[in-house]
Formats: C-alpha cells, structure tokens, sequence
C-alpha cells in the first residue's frame, strides 16, 4: 500500500488506519507539551512522570473529539464545501459549546480522587465551588481543542480539493476525447440531415411509419450534435430528447410493449450535463425489453422538487448468462463513474437487480444555471 493510497482510499481500514494515526501523532505532540512544561518543572523541581502524563492526555483530547468529527463530516461537506460560510460558522460555534460541555461534564463528575494517576487531577480537587470548577474545566477544554481541529481540518480540505483537481482533469481529458471522436463522427453533417429529410418526404407518401422514425430519429442526432459537447443543457431539453428516444422505440415495437413514463413539465432554469440519462433508458431496451419475447414492458417515472431531480426506471428481464450480465455490468459502471466526476457527493444512484425486474433509481441536485462554454 503506497502512502497516496493510504491518505485518499476511501476503503474503510485505510480510513480506521488514518484517524488512528492522526490521534497518535496529536496526541504523542500533546503528551511531550504537558510532559516538558516549564511551569510544573518550576513548581516541582522535575518533569512528572511521563507515563501518567500519557493517559492524563487522554482525558484531554476524548472531548477533542466532540469537535472534531462533527467538522470533518458535517460541518465541512455540507457547508464549507458548498460555500454556505454563516451556517458553517454558525454550526460550528453549537459543536464548539457541545464540546466544551462534554468536557465540563468529563472533568467536574469524574472522581478524580479516586484517579491517583493522573498527575493534575488536583486541580479539580481543590477548587471549592462549582462556578470555579466550571470555570477551568471549560478553559480545559479550549486547549488543543482549536490546534486539533485545524490540523484535522487542513488534511480534510487537502483532501478534497485535491480529489476535485484530479477530478476536473479526468473532465477535461474525457471532454477532449468526447469531443474528439465527436468530430470524428461529424463527417459533413449537413449532408447527412439534407440526405434525411430527403429520405423523410420520400417516405411520407410510401411509409408514414418509417417517415416518423426518421424524424424521431433526425431529433435524437441534431440534439447529440449540438447539444452532446456542452458541459450543461436545460433539462427540459434533456426531457424532450428522451421522449423523442422513446417515442422511436414505440414505434419500433408497435403494440408488442406496454411502456409508460412521466416527466415533469415544468422545469424553469434547471440545468443537467448532456446525455447522462439517456443510457439508462436506452438500457432498459437493450437488457430488458429487446431480449423479451412474452409481454416487455418499462416503466419510466421522474419528478423535479426544487432543483432535485429523481427518476425511476423498471423493466421487465429475463435470467442472463454471466457474460451478459458482465458487459451491462460495464455499461451501468460507466454510467456511475460519469455520476462521480460530475455530481460528486450531489446524487444517489441505486440499482435492485431481480430475477424478472431491473430497478434502477437515481437522484440528483442540479443546478441553475447553464455553464457558458
């Protein structure tokens, strides 16, 4: 295991391994602070006894705790990340008092006089009232508590932008990628929708049935054309293209497929990146109504809250052999990995894979506004 792996795994002993090794390095620095302080060798004319030192220092740095973690996965990810500074603040002044209140309730209830072997433990002794008490336990509990936290928080914040770096660098290799085979597959592409609309008037008159799929299908191309490179198009865009798609695969299918689906109507300035949907759906196809032969169905059900955008989408399968299984495998990984580079810690992707139904759920926190290229 390599030290990058160690800091940025995610894998749950890595993590264990992490904060272990954070709180042995503090708390080994806190130790040798208390343990070298000049004022007690002062007082005694010698350094107290390093052992009781150490697990004096645990005291100390368990109410630590009570700030800590609540910045690490709280505090941070939900509003310093997402640049909501007040409520940052402000939630963090609340964890501050929680945990110096857990410190004061450590240090004024426990029997310390009963504990000989923590060397300051009399200090506590011989404070007469309980205001006095109250009052060191609570200056107790600032010390280190505000240098733990930063120290944490620094490797936190590392971290993340780090990840992001890296995150928007696979962004734009694939961006370059995409857009390369895209102009790679854009081989005169007015020639291509002339000739279309050439093959769709000639076949209004001889098959109205394959004149519509040409013009469903004209829609789907014109739309991944134009709109597949942007970084964000308006959802409803996103919608219509998808109805375009499955309103071909009705008419490929005829009456041989129950299929239903809803999409909400009103979508305002919501914004959602290119063709991040239209793989699910065509999957319900590709592994679930094309290898049916007795009553396919699918049904597709979305709505918009705010600018939550969920959908569910189920089909109808039948058992598939282990290569099968392996290459939609692949094909829902993709999907997933796209998921992570550009609604990281903003969606949830679900999968409920049955002998006869295929569940697939997915919500995600869109934004506002469209992304200027």
């Amino acid at each position: 295991m390599s030290i990058k792996e160690f800091i940025l795994s995610d894998n749950k002993w890595h993590r264990l391994g992490r904060h272990l090794f954070f709180w042995f390095l503090w708390g080994g620095y806190f130790t040798m602070t208390r343990y070298l302080n000049p004022i007690a060798y002062q007082m005694t004319g010698h350094f107290p006894n390093f052992w009781k030192t150490s697990i004096e220092t645990f005291f100390f740095l368990f109410p630590q705790m009570f700030l800590v973690y609540p910045a690490l996965y709280f505090i941070l990810p939900k509003f310093v990340f997402t640049q909501k500074y007040i409520l940052a603040f402000f939630w963090f002044i609340v964890f501050y008092f929680v945990a110096m209140t857990v410190n004061a309730v450590y240090l004024i209830y426990v029997p310390w006089a009963k504990i000989i072997w923590v060397p300051n433990a009399n200090l506590f002794l011989t404070t007469s009232t309980f205001t006095e008490k109250l009052f060191y336990a609570y200056l107790g509990s600032i010390l280190g508590s505000i240098t733990a936290l930063s120290i944490s928080s620094s490797f936190k914040l590392f971290k993340h932008y780090y990840l992001k770096s890296i995150r928007n660098e696979q962004l734009q290799k694939e961006n370059s990628d995409a857009q390369l085979r895209l102009l790679l597959a854009q081989v005169q592409p007015h020639f291509m929708f002339n000739t279309l609309n050439n093959i769709y008037s000639q076949a209004q008159e001889e098959s109205p049935k394959s004149a519509k799929m040409i013009l469903e299908l004209s829609h789907i191309l014109r739309y991944v054309l134009d709109e597949g490179k942007k970084k964000r198009v308006p959802l409803e865009n996103e919608l219509e293209m998808i109805v375009d798609y499955l309103n071909l695969e009705k008419i490929r299918y005829d009456n041989k497929l129950d299929l239903h689906f809803v999409f909400p109507s009103n979508t305002d300035d919501i914004t959602i990146a290119p063709l991040i949907l239209l793989p699910l759906v065509e999957n319900c196809f590709k592994h679930g109504a094309s290898k049916m032969i007795n009553n396919p169905w699918i049904n597709i059900k979305s709505e918009l809250t705010d600018n939550k955008f969920s959908i569910k989408l189920m089909n109808g399968k039948i058992n598939e052999n282990t290569h099968e299984k392996s290459r939609k495998g692949t094909g829902i990984e993709n999907i997933r990995r796209r998921l992570n580079l550009i609604y990281p810690h903003k969606h949830i992707f679900e999968i409920k894979d049955d002998d006869e139904t295929f569940i697939v759920n997915l919500q995600i926190v869109l934004d506002h506004q469209i992304s200027e290229d």
